[in-house]
């Protein structure tokens, strides 16, 4: 998937990877030895050892508690890590002052989110053009963008419609839309089915596996093992460690369940810690440049296609 180049000036500090082992892909995300701590010694993530290929589609699963939407804060530089590295898309995140680290999430990272946090009142064209609101594009070509992307996503005929008048199916797919307008390196996609009906769910499902088909690099968050189970790697969290990761080629160990020694998966033990916002003190909707728009009031519960 092509990424959105990023400024010299605004990327100055950054620092590349170093090339992936011969035979795996480019790594997209790379984190050795995370560790996220909390006031009053609450370790939500210990010793994370995490690395993400381009190209691939992942699913990050773990029960409430276990530490994954931590992981989902840190991946998306929503947060910073305590302890360890984080890499990501080639930028060493350490390296990189807030306001260099807002654009890097504004151009190499795509959110998807359970509530959709599409912005009422205004049509499906001009909510995915937003996400392009930071790239320094006009606005006819950034219109023209979404036009594509919601096309992409088959909303072609949707483009006038609000929130309001959209399903739950729909509105999940302007989201995407969104997420993916700038061509980001890495597509986050937390409970994306969570507000959805199974007929829903499945489409939106089968529109992640199609644009991962076309390149994108995926990473699904979310406690539904049947999900999870459906995609080509899955990553299982408990306790703020990697209990088991399918993945053979960055040394993962595949089957190796809940009982997985800490070793087999790369990381270190860990004490039970909570996960999700009573942990981190945010509601988990990203602020800042790149981060969508505000939550859709219509969102609340299960909804149809």
């Amino acid at each position: 998937m092509t990424t959105t180049s990023t400024s010299t000036s605004d990327m100055a500090t950054a620092t590349n990877s170093a090339p992936a082992p011969g035979g795996t892909p480019t790594p997209v995300v790379r984190l050795r030895g995370v560790t996220k701590e909390y006031p009053g010694g609450v370790r939500a993530l210990d010793g994370v050892d995490l690395t993400v290929g381009e190209g691939e589609l992942l699913g990050i699963v773990g029960p409430s508690g276990s530490g994954k939407s931590t992981l989902l804060h840190i991946v998306g530089t929503l947060d910073r890590p305590s302890a360890g590295t984080v890499e990501i898309a080639g930028h060493d995140i350490a390296s990189l002052s807030d306001r260099r680290l807002s654009a890097l999430r504004a151009r190499r990272i795509g959110f998807v989110f359970q509530a959709f946090h599409l912005v009422p009142g205004v049509g499906a064209l001009e909510n995915v053009a937003e996400g392009l609101l930071y790239s320094g594009l006009p606005r006819a070509r950034r219109r023209r963008m979404a036009a594509d992307a919601l096309a992409r996503v088959g909303l072609a005929d949707r483009m006038k419609h609000r929130p309001h008048e959209l399903s739950g199916g729909q509105k999940q797919r302007v989201a995407i839309a969104r997420a993916v307008v700038g061509e980001p390196a890495l597509l986050l996609a937390d409970e994306p089915t969570g507000a959805l009906d199974s007929a829903s769910g499945e489409a939106v499902m089968t529109l992640l596996h199609e644009l991962n088909a076309e390149g994108a690099t995926i990473a699904v968050i979310t406690h539904d093992t049947e999900i999870a189970g459906r995609l080509p790697r899955q990553v299982r969290i408990r306790d703020g460690r990697v209990v088991e990761d399918t993945s053979l080629a960055y040394g993962g160990s595949r089957g190796s369940g809940d009982t997985a020694a800490p070793e087999a998966a790369g990381v270190s033990g860990a004490a039970s810690a909570p996960d999700g916002p009573d942990a981190s003190g945010s509601s988990g909707t990203p602020d800042g440049p790149g981060a969508p728009g505000a939550p859709d009031a219509s969102s609340d519960g299960k909804v149809a296609a």
